[in-house]
């Protein structure tokens, strides 16, 4: 079976990589860009109009151009320029069509916020798995070392947290002991504040 070759291309394309980064930081970079162009390749037309929206209210052209139309509308609406005002002082017809643009704005960046809170979703999950696996596999390679150090005789240090480190964590057995000492800080929050006010209620006037 004759190993697979990479084409030309691929290796033109390598040869401007960083020579400071390794294969396998150039290989993790490149696969995050493919995910990316990957998932802006399948979003539907709504999203992409949402997310055109979304950018172009983000720039401060778009403060500029607002800027432009507000001094020119409220210009004409003078009269000084030979125009008979179509929405005179206090301009409820701008008020109307910038409150509309409000809220249409508004909806496309909901719209937005909600595609990438399902993307960071979806990069927590990515992260949380591969902590998890992370710390099964050191988990193990501790528990190895263990051995091959009780198989050679060498004792443990007094103050090693050998032991401790190759207990296997849980996720839920972490997120119950935060909830657990958050709601005991709260407790004792809300006692140190009670015995403050007491205390404030009962001491003698000066």
């Amino acid at each position: 079976m004759e190993p697979i070759r990479p084409d030309q291309e691929e290796i033109k394309d390598h040869k401007e990589d960083n020579p400071a980064l390794s294969k396998v930081i150039e290989r993790n970079i490149r696969t995050l860009i493919n995910l990316r162009q990957k998932a802006a390749r399948e979003q539907n037309i709504q999203d992409r109009i949402a997310d055109a929206f979304t950018s172009f209210s983000g720039h401060m052209i778009f403060v500029y151009v607002h800027v432009v139309w507000f001094s020119v509308w409220i210009l004409l609406n003078t009269g000084r320029l030979g125009v008979n005002p179509f929405d005179p002082f206090p301009y409820g017809l701008l008020t109307m069509i910038v409150s509309l643009e409000a809220i249409f704005l508004s909806t496309f960046v909901l719209i937005s916020q909600n595609r990438q809170s399902k993307e960071s979703e979806n990069r927590a999950d990515l992260d949380l798995h591969i902590g998890l696996l992370t710390e099964h596999e050191l988990t193990r390679v501790l528990q190895m070392l263990d051995a091959i150090q009780e198989k050679m005789g060498i004792e443990d240090h007094e103050e090693s947290e050998l032991a401790d480190l190759e207990m296997e964590t849980k996720p839920e057995d972490v997120l119950a002991e935060i909830a657990r000492l958050q709601q005991r800080a709260q407790g004792k929050k809300h006692i140190n504040s009670k015995t403050l006010k007491q205390a404030e209620t009962f001491s003698p006037e000066a």
